[in-house]
């Protein structure tokens, strides 16, 4: 069934298992966002929190995204199994650290499926692909603009938590 469902569509098997792979990688880092939100939340870190609550369900829209494209065009979305996602971290700063190195994997990935709808001239999937890529710069300056934040701002001190704490839970409203 899977050949006569294949003459079907004009997805490539290649594109629709990395789009596949993609979905996966937002469903996880939904969760991991989900995780330091969490730790965030139990460390007294309400802003912070709030933040990256705000970013795991933004990370679930991705997936759900991608998985009801893969279905539109007549490939098989696969619903993703998600492992084990970190769930303490020796810092605060750490937290942001994981989370700028996760939206860099993220991109890196996104570029790789453009770059291979380009090679199998698949230009619907790339066009679909491309509001990822514009996306991804947007996660990314968040991300970097969360551990800027404790550079400029005295974290040492309590009330220099409070103040980033609340700072860090702006980002992405400012737009």
């Amino acid at each position: 069934m899977k050949d006569l469902m294949r003459q079907r569509t004009s997805l490539k098997e290649e594109i629709e298992i990395a789009l596949n792979a993609q979905c996966k990688m937002e469903a996880e880092a939904s969760q991991k966002y989900l995780a330091m939100a969490s730790w965030l939340d139990r460390n007294g870190f309400e802003k912070s929190a709030e933040y990256l609550y705000a970013q795991a369900e933004e990370e679930r829209e991705h997936f759900l995204k991608l998985f009801k494209y893969i279905n539109e065009v007549g490939g098989t979305a696969i619903t993703p199994t998600i492992g084990e996602v970190i769930q303490e971290y020796p810092s605060f700063k750490s937290v942001f650290e994981a989370a700028l190195q996760s939206e860099i994997s993220v991109t890196n990935a996104i570029n790789k499926i453009v770059a291979k709808c380009r090679e199998e001239n698949d230009y619907a999937t790339e066009q679909f692909m491309m509001w990822y890529v514009v996306e991804q710069r947007e996660e990314e300056k968040n991300a970097r603009r969360a551990l800027e934040l404790f550079d400029l701002i005295d974290v040492e001190s309590a009330t220099g938590k409070f103040a980033l704490d609340k700072e860090i839970g702006k980002i992405g409203s400012q737009e």
